[in-house]
């Protein structure tokens, strides 16, 4: 029973710290950019869109498609950094063990 109550401990120690790493990312933010440095998004570790950036001299020989395709893209540059965080942060508390919403 010892070993159980120990088990439970281990597993809540683990719990708290996946939840402070999950809080401290949510409120970093993460930034993706395109063309350049012309479009930058910024999302939070919740993925939350936090400001969108276009310089104006992107809108002097662009079509609307061409806009939205670097929007896109500096959204998904801007989605990736936040995996990649959330990996590196959250893969040394759970051990790789995949755990659903991590």
């Amino acid at each position: 029973m010892k070993n159980m109550n120990q088990l439970m401990k281990q597993a809540q120690k683990m719990q708290a710290q996946v939840m402070a790493a999950q809080k401290e990312l949510a409120e970093t933010d993460f930034t993706g950019q395109a063309a350049g440095d012309m479009i930058s998004i910024t999302i939070n570790g919740a993925m939350d869109l936090q400001s969108v950036k276009i310089k104006p001299e992107v809108l002097e020989d662009i079509d609307v498609d061409e806009l939205e395709d670097m929007i896109v893209a500096a959204f998904r540059a801007a989605q990736e950094a936040a995996r990649e965080a959330s990996d590196a942060k959250l893969g040394p508390l759970t051990g790789g063990m995949g755990l659903p919403g991590m």
